[in-house]
């Protein structure tokens, strides 16, 4: 089936040209992130729904000259300004739907996410589209640089038992789509679930 997403296209694209002005002091909690999941000198990694960039220089950082590094986003502007705050050169830019991805199966070591969960139309179908493009062992990584709370008081609603990021929603999703949870940061100032592709 396949997804509409204009709606996510149309929020991006709005907000793509001062995405990183309203963001400014991320890049730490993203370049933590990138250890955590730890990617290894020529591994094969993608970060799903890239945004503006901002894991590609610790992801490029991580894996070496000898390891591929991918962007994809379905955001044609999100792109345009990664591509001019410089990101282009730490990583292989692709206009691509992640729930569809253009990669072969178990082509990737790792996946990083950052604040993709929630963009997702059917988690269990499309957390299970990123395990089949990752190998067996390969890692996973959920990732936003508020937790849960800070989030939702950002956007002025109330936190409920039924976010997707809640450990007792995000553990089975994760394992019904091909994940074993293990690891799971719940803090202001940072959310991070750590998976591995389960064989």
């Amino acid at each position: 089936m396949a997804h509409d997403h204009t709606h996510v296209q149309e929020f991006f694209g709005a907000r793509a040209a001062d995405w990183d002005r309203r963001f400014p002091d991320d890049a730490p909690a993203y370049a933590a992130a990138v250890a955590a999941l730890g990617p290894r000198p020529g591994d094969s990694v993608l970060d799903a729904g890239c945004g503006t960039g901002r894991a590609l220089a610790p992801l490029r950082a991580a894996v070496g000259e000898r390891g591929r590094v991918l962007g994809a986003d379905l955001t044609p502007e999100m792109l345009g300004a990664a591509v001019r705050a410089g990101r282009a050169g730490s990583g292989l830019l692709l206009l691509a739907d992640v729930t569809r991805l253009p990669l072969r199966d178990r082509a990737l070591d790792a996946v990083f996410g950052a604040g993709l969960i929630g963009h997702l139309r059917d988690p269990e179908r499309d957390l299970g589209e990123l395990a089949r493009v990752v190998r067996p062992g390969g890692r996973l990584a959920l990732f936003h640089p508020l937790g849960r709370a800070a989030l939702a008081a950002r956007q002025g609603r109330r936190l409920t038992d039924d976010d997707l990021r809640a450990e007792p929603r995000l553990r089975p999703l994760l394992a019904a789509s091909g994940w074993l949870l293990e690891s799971y940061t719940d803090e202001d100032a940072r959310f991070l679930a750590l998976a591995v592709r389960r064989s």
